[in-house]
């Protein structure tokens, strides 16, 4: 942990928290921190800081928190076709950790019907998974979740008016070419545009999604012409578009 977060009904009026679950564990064990130390600290959704141990003892520690800096805003949002239920799990705190600010799970053509009944695209498996990320990444803006049950109404309804603006990117491996390709400003969206980037199945978008997702904008990306695996793939297309996003 690298930031320790807290909720915002964990903090008290008069400026302390109380932890007592695995973030004082690790306060504990792993940091050492003894009274008087200073921790990076923050709100999940708020700003971040500085808390001060005030008394470390063997359930608990407290500390008197101060907040006053903004953490970097998300720079990017995906679309996300539903992955395998191990696969997501792993990807969940991953993709807080990368900055990803929007995550809608979709329906695709080659995603199991089984898929959306796993526990890991209900909130009380994931947010965890997603604080953890963010702590490891000392952010504090916790991704938004939304599944997509229908491919289609979702990108002809409502799509655009939920990302307008926006330099939109479609993983498909066919078009190795596209990686080198520095400039990824289409439909007049600029270097700065928030960035929309959809990955498909592993087994691959159809051509009428592709085609679908072309209609509403969306240029082909790819980092050549290796078939990823769904968490690979979208930490490694996360990590080039940041490089060259300047995140």
């Amino acid at each position: 942990m690298n930031r320790i977060l807290f909720e915002r009904d964990e903090l008290q009026a008069d400026g302390t928290v109380v932890l007592t679950d695995a973030r004082a564990t690790h306060i504990r064990n792993v940091l050492g921190a003894d009274v008087g130390r200073i921790l990076h600290v923050g709100m999940v959704n708020g700003l971040a800081g500085d808390g001060r141990v005030l008394d470390v003892g063997p359930d608990a520690v407290w500390l008197a928190v101060t907040l006053d800096v903004e953490t970097p805003p998300p720079w990017i949002d995906l679309i996300l076709a539903v992955p395998r239920p191990k696969v997501l799990k792993r990807l969940w705190a991953q993709l807080a950790a990368l900055g990803v600010g929007r995550i809608m799970l979709i329906n695709a053509a080659r995603v199991e019907r089984e898929y959306f009944a796993t526990h890991w695209i209900e909130e009380s498996h994931y947010r965890p998974l997603l604080i953890e990320g963010l702590m490891q990444a000392g952010n504090t803006h916790l991704p938004a979740i939304s599944i997509e049950r229908r491919f289609r109404p979702y990108v002809e309804d409502r799509l655009d008016a939920a990302f307008p603006g926006t330099l939109r990117l479609v993983a498909h491996p066919e078009t190795a070419e596209a990686s080198r390709d520095s400039t990824l400003q289409p439909g007049g969206a600029s270097a700065a545009s928030p960035v929309l980037l959809a990955v498909g199945p592993e087994g691959g978008w159809t051509p009428f999604e592709l085609e679908l997702l072309e209609q509403r904008g969306f240029r082909r990306f790819a980092l050549g012409t290796r078939t990823l695996r769904t968490d690979t793939a979208c930490i490694a297309l996360l990590a080039v578009l940041g490089a060259q996003q300047g995140q």
